[in-house]
């Protein structure tokens, strides 16, 4: 028997414009999410969190009366009792300075991991963004009638955002949120916050500006695979040119890595950090007073305006692309 063709009215609720930004996101994210390296690397990433979290719990114990950690260093001996009795002195004493560093630190690390894990992911996110749509000829199905550029748009920048939240932002928040509910002081709540603050500050611009050069690279071409190229060549080998000592300053900023390692030193400023933990702390060892004043100079940044400057030409070269494109489809 056949199937008749029913010509009747749709009665149903429609769904609205969100659904259709959302199912873009979901349905990008979900084909992500089958891949095994991309769940290597949603894996990697969360357990940097727990390591953070981790870290964020083992320093907290050092100001808890009879907490694991000062058990610990009983049965150790009289040394590590007295370590962790100095750790837990200096904490309790100098707050602002030990708290606000320790986790400073902390989130500077995580930083690089979690840049590098994101992107990673974008190298196999480009060619999904745009350039395959344009080889299949599907992005001039989806503008003529069912999607508006606006929808499309936010459709790709709620992909990006979702590998960001999943491999950066996500175990950031985790992990410092787990720290400070185990936390027995309110002073690490405190003290923590600013440092906290920086680093989602920097994952905010570092989404912006990698949202932007991703999608540009991706609409540049109809083959995914020279979008893989031209994006590995903008973060590896631009990156590795800027490095070198007789680099242009104009060089080493159409380098977003370069240019992003110059505001993370500035969101953190680990180097006021170490700076003020060697001249405030009462530290007996000259040789380690030293080294902090010598690390803090290495982690100043040298040359943010420009960085800024770079990652905002970046950010506009990459919208064009990707607009220019979107419209002449």
């Amino acid at each position: 028997m056949e199937a008749s063709l029913d010509l009747s009215r749709w009665r149903e609720t429609p769904k609205g414009v969100g659904a259709r930004r959302w199912t873009i996101i979901v349905t990008g994210l979900q084909h992500l999410l089958r891949g095994r390296v991309f769940l290597i690397l949603t894996i990697a990433a969360w357990v940097a969190g727990l390591v953070v979290a981790a870290f964020g719990f083992l320093f907290t114990q050092s100001v808890a009366t009879d907490g694991w950690l000062q058990t610990f260093a009983e049965n150790l001996g009289p040394r590590a009792e007295a370590m962790v009795s100095a750790l837990g002195g200096l904490v309790t004493l100098y707050p602002d300075i030990c708290i606000h560093g320790v986790f400073t630190f902390a989130f500077w690390i995580h930083s690089y991991l979690g840049l590098g894990l994101t992107l990673i992911a974008l190298t196999m996110v480009v060619p999904q963004l745009i350039a395959r749509d344009r080889a299949s000829n599907a992005l001039t199905i989806y503008l003529s009638r069912p999607l508006t550029s606006t929808d499309y748009l936010i459709g790709k920048l709620g992909i990006i955002a979702g590998v960001i939240l999943m491999l950066w932002t996500g175990p950031l928040i985790f992990g410092w949120l787990t720290s400070m509910m185990l936390a027995p002081d309110r002073d690490f709540v405190v003290y923590s916050l600013a440092a906290f603050g920086h680093a989602l500050l920097f994952n905010a611009i570092a989404l912006v500006a990698l949202a932007a050069i991703a999608l540009g690279v991706s609409a540049l071409t109809r083959v995914g695979r020279v979008a893989s190229i031209i994006w590995i060549s903008l973060w590896l080998v631009a990156g590795t040119m800027a490095k070198l000592p007789s680099s242009p300053s104009w060089l080493q900023h159409v380098s977003f890595s370069y240019d992003l390692s110059q505001v993370r030193q500035q969101m953190f400023r680990l180097d006021e950090a170490l700076a003020a933990a060697s001249a405030q702390l009462p530290l007996l060892d000259q040789n380690l007073v030293r080294n902090l004043a010598a690390t803090g100079t290495k982690a100043a940044p040298t040359d943010f305006t420009g960085a800024l400057i770079g990652l905002a030409l970046l950010t506009i070269a990459g919208s064009a692309a990707f607009l220019r494109r979107l419209r002449s489809e």
